[in-house]
């Protein structure tokens, strides 16, 4: 059953359209958009029903929240037709890739000596440490996703609810054919394949998406500097502009950043 005939199914919805791929021959029509901010508790609702629904609910942003496109979402700045599937990929490979694609020094083009920048990743440096261990769940996972649905709303009130056909909210990403990531990867499919390890060891759900933006929540988030560690350097590998363009410039002030942290967000610049 594709989308737009689950949203025919007795889905109590507030007005909104279905959004048509702005690539390709416009046959993609991988996403529904509200017209407006959602009611209170409407994400955690949808959600709750995703078993039954097969619909996974995403709260988006816009690049510019006065932009009456509401870009990427309402303009069709969205390409499923270029993603794989995230099956097809290994994330504990990716994230080592990643990880040395990003810890290389070009002396040539690089602001930052060759020390300057193997100490952003101390105190790994170039080696890639490994997958960090599961962490202990503090909460329910989908409980926590809730509470950071009205969190969430509460901070970007101009957010709109999105539906994607997905069977998890990692692979909703792909499903929306978002293209947050394409600096560093065109196909989000990968990045979904490493959400969803995520998934299934910090008990992260995706909740929020913006034009370059993601935000989790996460059940069992590190609870102490050596767990944080290894989670920091995963973040760095999916997203390195977290450290080099965040408050937090190195590897072990964002690793203290993320110790009982409820809640993720990546930021591609």
């Amino acid at each position: 059953m594709n989308l737009e005939s689950r949203l025919t199914a007795g889905l109590p919805l507030p007005p909104g359209r279905m959004i048509t791929s702005n690539e390709g021959d416009g046959g993609q029509r991988p996403l529904w958009l509200s017209d407006g901010p959602p009611a209170t508790g409407l994400w955690s609702r949808l959600r709750a029903e995703h078993a039954t629904s097969g619909l996974w609910p995403l709260l988006l942003c816009p690049l510019d929240p006065h932009d009456t496109q509401f870009r990427p979402w309402g303009c069709g700045e969205i390409h499923p037709e270029d993603m794989s599937s995230p099956a097809d990929h290994d994330p504990r490979a990716l994230l080592a890739r990643w990880w040395r694609d990003h810890t290389v020094t070009d002396e040539d083009d690089d602001p930052l000596s060759a020390e300057e920048r193997l100490a952003v990743t101390a105190p790994f440096g170039r080696t890639w440490p490994g997958p960090a261990p599961a962490c202990t769940p503090v909460d329910d996972p989908d409980a926590m996703a809730e509470q950071y649905a009205r969190v969430f709303l509460d901070r970007y009130p101009h957010a709109r609810l999105g539906l994607v056909t997905a069977p998890r909210g990692a692979d909703a990403l792909a499903a929306a054919g978002w293209t947050g990531p394409a600096n560093y990867d065109s196909d989000t499919a990968t990045f979904s394949a490493v959400v969803r390890d995520w998934e299934d060891r910090f008990g992260a759900r995706v909740v929020g998406v913006g034009f370059a933006t993601l935000h989790l929540s996460v059940a069992a988030p590190p609870n102490g500097l050596d767990d944080a560690l290894g989670v920091a350097a995963e973040h760095f590998a999916f997203c390195p502009d977290n450290v080099w363009q965040g408050a937090h410039r190195d590897l072990a002030s964002y690793a203290e950043h993320l110790i009982g942290l409820n809640c993720w967000d990546f930021w591609w610049d």
